[in-house]
């Protein structure tokens, strides 16, 4: 894909945190992975808050899945609001399928602690798409519109796919702080030739993250074998509802106990 293009509201960055800002304590990175990925990065999530780490007052950052749990999270709704909702059927050709989908979970909030990844439909480059500016469900709706599953959904003139195809995570574009928790749904050798895929890109960003930051922190939090096993080996599973709630309490209980693990290590 040609060079990353970062849009935050009305005003063109480079993506690179100004040098007299000073780093949040904590930044949230949440990747996609569909319904299975949203009931995953919302229980860890969820679970890490009450460990006693501040999620909800991270700058977060999400992509595809990931958006709707950085939306859901800053907006304090849990996985049983989202899961109530009438999903649309994938594929789809309704352009209003997502959209109505996410305004009924969010209506027209928003919040400038959450960005989106999305990947410009004409240019093919990333943008990231600042909460406070805009709509958290036309940013989901844009970060989710996986191209041959949903079409793309338009803010101000522009046509946006799924920030996933630029990046399962974009942990890179994540907002400066001290220490960074990357959640990756799909992330993992044990998800298949899908997991293997992304963890390889992952580890690759990690790399590239860690060498700009060797001062800084950053977690990866990914599915266990049991979580993992119950995406399924169809891509088309990761977007069952069904399937997705077990997802749910496991992921939670997950996050608790990573929360504890961060709070230890911490405090020594």
């Amino acid at each position: 894909m040609p060079h990353e293009h970062s849009q935050r509201g009305n005003v063109d960055l480079d993506g690179r945190p100004g040098l007299l800002a000073r780093p949040h304590p904590l930044s949230m990175v949440y990747g996609g992975g569909g319904v299975y990925g949203i009931a995953y990065g919302l229980g860890v999530a969820r679970g890490l808050a009450e460990a006693g780490i501040a999620v909800a007052q991270a700058p977060s950052l999400g992509t595809s899945a990931g958006s709707w749990v950085a939306a859901a999270m800053a907006l304090d709704l849990d996985f049983h609001h989202l899961a109530a909702i009438d999903a649309p059927a994938v594929p789809t050709r309704r352009r209003s399928a997502l959209i109505t989908a996410a305004r009924e979970a969010f209506a027209e909030a928003r919040h400038p602690l959450v960005s989106v990844s999305a990947v410009s439909l004409r240019s093919r480059r990333r943008h990231i798409l600042d909460g406070g500016a805009y709509d958290l469900a036309d940013l989901v709706t844009a970060s989710s519109a996986v191209p041959g599953l949903f079409p793309p959904h338009r803010i101000e003139g522009r046509l946006y796919v799924d920030g996933g195809m630029w990046s399962a995570t974009s942990v890179d574009a994540s907002a400066d702080a001290e220490a960074v928790i990357v959640v990756a749904p799909l992330a993992g050798s044990v998800l298949g030739p899908m997991g293997r895929a992304a963890g390889f890109l992952l580890a690759r960003e990690l790399r590239t993250w860690r060498s700009r930051h060797p001062d800084r922190s950053i977690t990866l939090i990914r599915p266990t074998r049991q979580i993992a096993r119950m995406a399924g080996g169809n891509p088309l599973g990761l977007f069952d509802v069904d399937r997705a709630l077990p997802v749910y309490p496991l992921a939670l209980e997950q996050g608790r106990r990573w929360g504890e693990e961060i709070q230890a290590t911490t405090a020594a």
